[in-house]
């Protein structure tokens, strides 16, 4: 893409209403912008990086067998009243009367909605074990929406929902969201930390938070530093194998939030306990029969015996994971993104439109990379060279190659790495091997 095509509405000075680095370098790299208080209109940068999160969650749900559907952001009241849980999220629940008297809500989560999909349409065990998932906007009422993205009204959020015949089988489908979010996070350059949780009004009483470090997370967290080094047991993991005996031997280790902390129980830890901060970026839950009963969703089981289904729960941020993701990947002159996730590769920046030379070097490499499927941002724009090169840093993609007039004269060019910025001088054949090498 050309920047000169592109919509790309940087801001050089800190938003006012930004408190936290993630909210400051969305607003100013052109990433989104506030309609009102705590929803956002995704621009063309952030809505690259929302799609990339969102296809790396898909892919891993489908991977650990869940099936994708897609439930409807307005939801009946009556299946809230039913469930017994319209008052639980008192104001923070957005209730609509339709033109016909018909009280509906924006849905703050979908327990109630998959688990009346559910009863009207599985009768026998025989179609169990099941997940069902979707990604779908959500909202909430938040009495102090803050932090841009990472605490806002509405948000894009990935829920999926199994389905079993007894606790046993529902643990095993626990275990494959375990499983399943280890995996994702670190598809997407982050390093998570399953920690044990409170339910909330979720319910049920085994809970799993999975948490990505920053210095300006949210949340006091405490964990074994040996959970640094424990990803390796969920890289080569088949969703087939003993997924039990992999998540005892990590959750061995300590690891807890801040509302789950029990300091007597931290210091007999072995290794060295870390406490800083963290960012929630998934959530995950097993609340057993708590909607089934009421809402009646039940199944005949191989005795022949009519018994409500078992349930769990399990959460992504999608949208919160933009923000959550800055919030670990930025310094002073702005955002970091890891690979994965990079809304484009390489910022091609031409110091010198007007010079006919730059401009050819320019256009070959980046039809080079079209021609590779290497996503790439070439800044065509006139702005002057400090600003060209702020610019670059601030949105932050993985790599910058310069091409100015001393560069084309002498056929070096250089090729800064965002991550460490270290810088690498290179000819132009050079420069194509880089890309190949490094970029694909």
């Amino acid at each position: 893409m050309k920047l000169t095509n592109y919509f790309l509405p940087v801001k050089k000075d800190k938003p006012k209403e930004a408190e936290i680095p993630s909210h400051v370098l969305m607003l100013r790299a052109g990433m989104c912008q506030q309609s009102t208080s705590g929803i956002y209109s995704w621009l063309p940068l952030g809505k690259k990086v929302l799609d990339k999160i969102e296809n790396i969650t898909k892919v891993e749900m489908n991977n650990a067998g869940a099936v994708e559907i897609l439930m409807p952001t307005i939801q009946p009241s009556e299946l809230w009243i039913e469930s017994g849980r319209y008052q639980d999220y008192g104001k923070e629940m957005l209730r609509i009367v339709d033109r016909n008297k018909k009280e509906l809500l924006y849905g703050p989560t979908n327990e109630e909605l998959i688990t009346d999909i559910f009863r009207n349409n599985i009768q026998s065990y025989k179609d169990l074990p099941l997940n069902l998932y979707h990604v779908q906007w959500k909202f909430r009422d938040e009495v102090r929406p803050r932090f841009g993205v990472m605490r806002g009204r509405e948000f894009l959020m990935k829920d999926a929902y199994s389905f079993d015949t007894n606790l046993d089988n529902a643990i095993k489908s626990y275990n494959k969201m375990f499983v399943a979010y280890m995996k994702l996070f670190k598809k997407m350059g982050l390093r998570p930390i399953a920690m044990k949780a409170d339910t909330g009004p979720i319910g049920g009483d085994l809970s799993h938070e999975f948490i990505i470090l920053s210095k300006t997370g949210e949340s006091n967290v405490y964990f074994d530093k040996s959970l640094l080094e424990m990803q390796e047991l969920f890289d080569k993991i088949n969703y087939n194998d003993n997924l039990q005996e992999c998540i005892d031997k990590y959750t061995s280790f300590y690891a807890a939030t801040e509302e789950k902390h029990i300091p007597k129980e931290s210091k007999n830890i072995l290794g060295e306990l870390i406490n800083t901060k963290g960012i929630e970026v998934g959530h995950i839950f097993y609340f057993g029969q708590k909607y089934s009963e009421p809402l009646n969703a039940t199944i005949t089981n191989e005795n022949g015996k009519n018994i409500s289904v078992y349930m769990g729960s399990y959460g992504v941020g999608v949208s919160r994971l933009v923000g959550g993701i800055i919030e670990a990947n930025h310094d002073s002159k702005g955002i970091i993104w890891p690979k994965e996730v990079t809304p484009f590769m390489c910022s091609l920046i031409n110091l010198n439109p007007d010079n006919k030379e730059c401009t050819k070097i320019s256009t070959k490499l980046y039809e080079y990379c079209k021609e590779n499927n290497i996503d790439v941002l070439l800044d065509d724009s006139k702005e002057s060279i400090g600003s060209k090169l702020a610019i670059a840093d601030l949105i932050g993609f993985p790599f910058q190659i310069i091409i100015g007039p001393k560069g084309v004269k002498t056929d070096s060019y250089e090729i800064k790495i965002r991550k460490t910025d270290a810088t690498i001088n290179s000819s132009l054949n050079e420069l194509f091997n880089y890309i190949c090498k490094n970029m694909v």
